[in-house]
């Protein structure tokens, strides 16, 4: 199975985002964050969070870019358990328990988008607020093939 970690091309994460997530953790869209929001809290660097963040599940920063990747389901049951907890000290949810289907569903969401893709694609996703709520739209990236003289060096190592 497959699931998208936090990646970085440069420090730009950490001077948009009030909370950047750290190189290499899992992440999910998260936009469950920004189910009661309205006009009003789109500024700054939360309506960049808004706007086309990842949460990060350690950190629960945000991050631009998240790569496809393989997960072991050891792994995943413990996001499943970090997210469930996440719900509870965060947002209120009254048990681990009653929390835990909607961190499962959180996370499925995340494998489905991620199905069928190598490992290494890039996703970004963007969000809008309109009357229905918050709508999210995901573009997948494919690196482009490099050339292998592009990456060699040449020359003699004496």
């Amino acid at each position: 199975m497959n699931l998208a970690r936090a990646i970085h091309f440069d420090e730009s994460d950490t001077l948009v985002f009030h909370n950047p997530a750290r190189t290499g953790e899992w992440a999910i869209s998260g936009g469950f964050e920004f189910s009661n929001w309205g006009e009003g809290d789109l500024t700054g660097k939360a309506r960049q969070a808004f706007a086309n963040g990842w949460l990060g599940l350690e950190t629960f920063g945000r991050v631009t870019f998240v790569a496809v990747t393989k997960i072991e389901p050891d792994e995943y049951q413990a996001l499943e358990t970090a997210l469930a907890q996440h719900f509870v000290d965060i947002y209120g949810a009254p048990s681990l328990e009653a929390a835990r289907p909607v961190a499962e569903d959180e996370l499925k969401h995340m494998v489905e988008l991620c199905e069928g893709h190598d490992p290494n694609i890039l996703i970004t996703v963007a969000r809008e607020l309109g009357d229905a709520g918050v709508s999210e739209a995901y573009r997948i990236i494919e690196a482009p093939d490099a050339e292998m003289d592009i990456l060699a060096v040449h020359g003699e190592l004496e």
